[in-house]
């Protein structure tokens, strides 16, 4: 690994193929000052679910969607290293999500805070209901953008990379990096 804007920058292959990788989104602040803020404080929690950050994209904004007139999203993509299997994972990540007030409503409602699993490694297939690879995460510019980033060569169990999927991801055309 080699050094980058926002943390490490992935390139080893033999680190890509074990890559666990996990999206993170806001467009509702709650508490906070801003979604900046909230995605902060959560990362900062990870650590206390035994989730190590071991790179990190910088924070990207897109228009919600499928709503544009719902606030807008600040998205990112961290790869981290945990001891949890594929399933523990969801739930440290869905005990973060809560203790952010995560409400589960309406389909893409806005929330303060989403956290989605992407990858765990090479894992593919349905796990009791947890789809590995995200089944959609590969079509959204807003999570292989900052995937890209941080881990361009990452491979998509399609073949394609993470760089290739961003310069072809049809959702989210719009999603930028904040500068």
């Amino acid at each position: 690994m080699e050094s980058g804007p926002t943390g490490m920058l992935v390139r080893d292959a033999a680190q890509l193929d074990d890559a666990i990788v996990v999206a993170l989104g806001s467009n509702d602040r709650g508490v906070w000052r801003d979604c900046r803020e909230a995605l902060e404080a959560a990362l900062a929690r990870f650590r206390a679910e035994g989730i190590d950050v071991v790179a990190r994209s910088s924070w990207w904004r897109s228009a919600a969607w499928p709503d544009p007139n719902d606030p807008p999203f600040l998205n990112g993509v961290v790869i981290v290293q945990t001891a949890h299997d594929p399933q523990a994972l969801m739930e440290a990540l869905g005990r973060i999500e809560a203790a952010f007030g995560r409400q589960r409503s309406a389909a893409n409602a806005p929330r303060t805070l989403d956290l989605d699993l992407i990858a765990y490694g090479r894992t593919t297939g349905n796990l009791d209901g947890l789809i590995l690879p995200h089944p959609r995460a590969a079509h959204r510019l807003f999570v292989m953008g900052p995937l890209a980033e941080i881990a361009p060569g990452w491979v998509h169990p399609d073949g394609e990379t993470a760089e290739a999927l961003a310069g072809s991801a049809p959702v989210g055309k719009d999603a930028a990096p904040l500068r």
